[in-house]
């Protein structure tokens, strides 16, 4: 098939790192992949470019003009299937295909913003969802919302697909050692904004004692995205810390390609968002036998329920708190265990090659069980 993958950037996101990783495996199968964006944005471009798929930006400031562009593009290109992911590029996506069309279209759904009940854009984007043959969501309480603002999508084209992980690269390493120097290392990815609770996390690092302080490390990465006093909210909450003479215990660096090795020679992983659509952090965190603390966001409850204790309410510090407490007190041998149930787990959920296929069910290519 010739695929034509359409999203915002190739910039660094779960939403992107996973239409990338489907990319190389519809690639790897044989089928001829590209990608359109109107962003440029390239934390992802050169990994793309060295597997030999090509990348078409459209860049253009004028929202109508690129709308139409988009349009023009995705009907010369003689596609059989189109696979977008995130709203922007889904409307642009349906938008191509009205009236008719002669390619298979799939949508994928990858947030669950709490924004989609409320703003009249985002709920007409979900109306324009009639004209795909399926819409794809990387959790139940994404779709939730979907069919909240538009019921009368027939069940039939909604699907529930979660997110892929390549397990012979996320894995766990060989007799790692948690705990060393006596401190647990704790690590975030994800995008330094307030959707993502840095100021929660703040507030609940400065409820727990000094003696806890002083056995914890939490290292963020990602980029800082530039919204209406969120830098004034980081600072002060920065500013706290160091006042109490704990500033060295958080810090921040920029987005990096080398997250998987973190993740690996982390003792932890950890979210804190107020919403999530299913984060990729999370998923490659079970792969890699790590324990997750994370805020009861998207499905994540549904796979971490063996480890009540790790699981927190966003919008409470206190609760924040309490499984921060809870983490730091686990000694080696539980934290193992932990990891172990965790993977355990994403194998059964997060398997490659079945995700692959079931995108390519939907993107019209026969799957032939051997």
């Amino acid at each position: 098939m010739k695929i034509l993958c359409v999203i915002d950037s190739l910039c660094f996101g779960g939403a992107q790192r996973q239409l990338v990783e489907l990319a190389f495996a519809f690639k790897e199968k044989g089928h001829f992949v590209t990608f359109l964006t109107y962003h440029h944005i390239p934390f992802f471009n050169s990994e793309v470019e060295q597997q030999g798929i090509q990348i078409s930006c459209i860049e253009e400031p004028n929202y109508i003009r690129r709308l139409f562009k988009m349009r023009r593009f995705i009907r010369r290109g003689n596609y059989h299937a189109v696979l977008s992911f995130l709203e922007g590029a889904n409307f642009i996506s349906e938008f191509a295909g009205f009236p008719y069309r002669s390619w298979k279209l799939v949508v994928g759904e990858r947030s669950a913003n709490p924004k989609i009940l409320k703003s009249l854009k985002l709920i007409f984007y979900r109306w324009f969802h009639f004209f795909a043959n399926y819409i794809v969501a990387n959790s139940n309480s994404n779709m939730y919302l979907v069919r909240s603002v538009n019921p009368l999508l027939p069940g039939s084209k909604c699907q529930i697909i979660y997110n892929t992980v390549d397990f012979s690269r996320f894995k766990p390493l060989k007799n790692f050692v948690f705990w060393q120097e006596n401190k647990l290392s704790l690590v975030i990815a994800a995008r330094i904004q307030y959707e993502k609770n840095f100021t929660g996390l703040m507030e609940a690092l400065l409820l727990l004692d000094k003696d806890e302080l002083s056995k914890l490390k939490i290292d963020w990465y990602g980029e800082y995205n530039h919204q209406p006093n969120a830098n004034a909210l980081l600072v002060k909450s920065l500013n706290q810390l160091r006042r109490n003479g704990f500033g060295n215990i958080i810090t921040f660096h920029k987005a990096t390609h080398e997250i998987r090795s973190i993740i690996q020679e982390s003792d932890a992983v950890g979210l804190f968002s107020f919403y999530e659509g299913f984060p990729n952090i999370i998923c490659e965190a079970m792969a890699c036998e790590k324990p997750v603390i994370c805020t009861k966001v998207s499905d994540v409850s549904n796979f971490l329920s063996h480890e009540p204790n790790l699981l927190c309410d966003p919008a409470n510090p206190h609760s924040i708190k309490e499984s921060l407490r809870y983490l730091i007190q686990l000694n080696r041998k539980q934290l193992k265990e932990i990891g172990i149930k965790n993977r355990i787990i994403a194998l059964e959920r997060f398997e490659k090659e079945t995700i692959v296929s079931d995108y390519l069910r939907l993107l019209g290519e026969k799957i032939h069980n051997n």
